[in-house]
């Protein structure tokens, strides 16, 4: 997480803790980036993404808090787990904490709800032989 110098080291913890969360929930790969756009937001965040080591299976948050942007970006396979209302509703709480100078409080909620819209349930195999009827 870039500008890691904008927060403490709880604040840090914190943060990465949601990541791990929302990882170990949904089996797909966090990051978050806090920080001013070298371009416009979308682009720039996009830049980033395509930046990840494994970009199909990854959810990128961007902010930039000086300029008021939030994008959410999620490659082809995490956006068939996260649809874009659930990703618009963690945007929507992490807003709403920003607005009251929240940033961290503000990630770690909406990157936990990003985790938690995107978990997939246990595949039940009928050759179980608990779940055998």
């Amino acid at each position: 997480m870039p500008a890691g110098d904008a927060f403490t080291p709880d604040q840090l913890y914190d943060i990465e803790r949601a990541v791990r969360y929302a990882e170990e929930t949904s089996g797909l790969h966090f990051s978050v980036y806090v920080g001013g756009a070298d371009s416009e937001t979308r682009p720039f965040a996009l830049e980033l993404f395509n930046e990840l080591d494994d970009p199909d299976s990854s959810v990128l948050v961007y902010v930039d808090p000086a300029g008021r942007r939030l994008e959410i970006v999620t490659g082809p396979l995490a956006k068939r787990q996260l649809s874009d209302t659930a990703a618009g509703l963690a945007a929507l709480s992490m807003q709403t904490s920003f607005a009251t100078g929240d940033l961290t409080g503000g990630l770690v909620t909406g990157v936990q709800q990003l985790g938690t819209h995107a978990h997939q349930p246990p595949l039940l195999h009928a050759s179980d032989e608990q779940h055998k009827l």
